[in-house]
Formats: C-alpha cells, structure tokens, sequence
C-alpha cells in the first residue's frame, strides 16, 4: 500500500513504478487519507516514461482495512502523521516526496517540477524492490 495525503500525484505515481518494477510479484495499491482525484499532469508525466496511470483512481485508505498488507509506505510527512493502525506485523515506511500539485510557475515549470518528482519517485521505488528480492 503507498499512502499520500490525497492520493492524486506522489502515491499513484509510485503505484506506477512499483507495479512496473515489481512485475507479477507484487500487488501494488494506493490510497489517500483524503481523495482528491488523479492529477492529469500525474498522468501525463507517466505516459511520458511508458507507464499508463490513466485508469488509476483515486481511494481512500478506509476502504482497504480489512486487507492485511505486507507493507504500507507513506510518501508524504501529512499521510505519516495520519497514517491509520494497521496491524503490527505490517512494515512502515516512510520518505517524504515534495508535492508536485504545490508548484507554481508556468506550465513548463510546473511540468518540470512533476518530472523531478517522478525520477525521485522512480528510483526509490527501483532500489525498494531491488531490496525486497
């Protein structure tokens, strides 16, 4: 489970890199602490890099309680501190991407600033499952 504040840019970004990297050893969710439906830029800078986040939706993590996952990662300080009881046996772990949605610029800035966030994303969630294996 990756877990952002509104499950719109960062979460649904790594979704995207993990399924990618993961392949079929992996079930990949994510969700928010709120909802604020997938960013279209989101889904523009993915399909710049080959990944189709386009049929992503936007979830709140209230709807996935009753799975037991492995795993949940939280990519922003916000869904950290309001990260939900999961039980004990679940792994926690946390790395604080910036927003993209928060920047401000022209529209190529702004792109730009998506882009960065991506390559963060993208290689952390290479070297996760690198490790996992």
């Amino acid at each position: 489970m990756v877990l952002c504040t509104g499950n719109s840019c960062r979460s649904q970004i790594a979704h995207g890199y993990l399924e990618k990297f993961g392949g079929e050893k992996v079930v990949v969710y994510s969700a928010g602490v709120e909802t604020h439906g997938v960013n279209p830029r989101a889904v523009k800078i993915m399909a710049e890099d080959g990944i189709d986040i386009s049929h992503h939706t936007s979830n709140n993590v209230q709807e996935y309680f009753e799975i037991a996952f492995d795993c949940v990662i939280t990519v922003c300080d916000n869904a950290k501190e309001k990260c939900p009881w999961f039980p004990s046996n679940t792994s926690k772990i946390h790395y604080n991407f910036l927003d993209p949605a928060k920047a401000n610029g022209t529209e190529e800035e702004i792109m730009q600033e998506f882009r960065k966030v991506r390559e963060s994303i993208k290689e952390y969630c290479k070297n996760f499952i690198s490790e996992m294996k």
